[in-house]
């Protein structure tokens, strides 16, 4: 039996251990379980990063990449499937590259997370935490990032923050 629908935001700074703990919570889930990947690559650093976490996934999974449809990729997924995003704010940077209005594919977005019909657990960098960053574009980035981490904890069921890869339950 499917479990009920509900939407998890775990949410924590670069190398955190958010992304680990994600795939835990989805693992508590009877497969198959769909990863939702956002990540591009533009370079040999990235390359790594994204190895890494595709070592980490084995028949159980199916992958579906989404570097700029996530709200489609998230309305293809099966009923009642454990559905893994990672991560939110790789996506926004692809919109942001692309010169794409980050309100509305944000709000577009945040309508599509509003109705799981699964367990899906989105994960986010929260990137408000540091120094104010010195260039426009890096404002503009880390400002939507917030804007966005608003609106999906907002309608999420529970939010988890990870710092130094310990989970703070916030909702």
């Amino acid at each position: 039996m499917p479990e009920a629908p509900s939407l998890t935001l775990v949410l924590g700074g670069a190398r955190s251990g958010k992304s680990t703990h994600a795939e835990g919570l989805i693992a508590a889930f009877p497969p198959p379980w769909t990863y939702i990947a956002t990540a591009e690559s533009f370079d040999g650093e990235m390359d790594e990063r994204i190895r890494l976490h595709q070592e980490r996934r084995d028949e159980r999974w199916q992958t579906v990449d989404a570097p700029l449809d996530l709200a489609g990729a998230l309305r293809s997924a099966p009923d009642g499937q454990p559905v893994l995003v990672d991560c939110l704010t790789l996506w926004l940077s692809n919109h942001l590259l692309a010169e794409h209005d980050l309100d509305a594919v944000s709000v577009e977005l945040a309508d599509v997370l509003r109705l799981p019909r699964g367990p899906w657990i989105v994960v986010s960098n929260e990137v408000g935490l540091g120094i104010v960053p010195d260039n426009a574009l890096a404002r503009r980035f880390r400002d939507a990032a917030g804007r966005l981490n608003q609106r999906v904890a907002a309608i999420a069921d529970h939010a988890i923050f990870i710092a130094a890869g310990l989970p703070i339950r916030l909702k």
